[in-house]
C-alpha cells in the first residue's frame, strides 16, 4: 500500500514541509514519485518518518538522528553503541536541565525583588540592563522606589 504525502503526514505525525525537509537534507530517502511526479510513501517510509519523530520528540539532534536510523538499519549493530549514544544525550539534558533551573531561580529571584507596582523602576529590568541590584534600606529614596533603582 502507498501514500501520498498527506497520507504519510498524517500516519507518521511528521508534517508534510518536515518531510519534504528530511529528504532534502538526506535524513530519509526521496520518496517514489507517481507519473503525475507525486511523491510516494510506502510503510516503511512511514515507519522511518515515525521514527524521526520520536528521537527529535526526545531531544536528539538531527545529527544524533541519523546516527541511530544507520544503527536501526544496521542488524548487525552491538546495542552498547545505541545505549551509549542514549546516555551522552540524557547528559547533555541534564546539563540543560540545569542551566534552565539557574534561569528560573534567578528569574524567582528577581521577581522577588519586585513590587509589582505602579513605581516605574524595576529589579528585573534592572538586572536585564547590567546594572547591580543594590540591597533594600530601610528608607525608600525620595520617589518612593524600591530597591535603590
Amino acid at each position: 500500500m502507498t501514500m501520498n504525502i498527506g497520507e504519510a503526514s498524517h500516519a507518521s505525525g511528521v508534517s508534510a514541509k518536515m518531510i519534504r525537509y528530511y529528504e532534502e537534507i538526506g535524513l530519509i530517502a526521496p520518496a517514489g514519485r507517481t507519473a503525475s511526479n507525486y511523491r510516494v510513501y510506502d510503510a516503511d517510509s512511514v515507519n522511518r518518518l515515525r521514527f524521526v519523530r520520536r528521537s527529535r520528540s526526545l531531544g536528539f539532534s538531527l545529527e544524533e538522528t541519523e546516527r541511530l536510523l544507520k544503527l536501526w538499519d544496521d542488524k548487525e549493530r552491538a546495542s552498547a553503541e545505541v545505549k551509549a549514544l542514549a546516555l551522552a544525550h540524557v547528559e547533555e539534558l541534564e546539563g540543560k536541565i540545569a542551566e534552565m533551573q539557574a534561569m528560573r531561580d534567578t528569574l524567582a529571584h528577581l521577581a522577588e525583588r519586585c513590587h509589582g507596582d505602579d513605581r516605574p523602576n524595576c529589579p528585573i529590568l534592572a538586572d536585564l540592563e547590567g546594572r547591580p541590584l543594590r540591597q533594600k534600606t530601610a528608607a525608600k529614596d525620595e520617589g518612593g522606589n524600591c530597591c535603590g533603582d
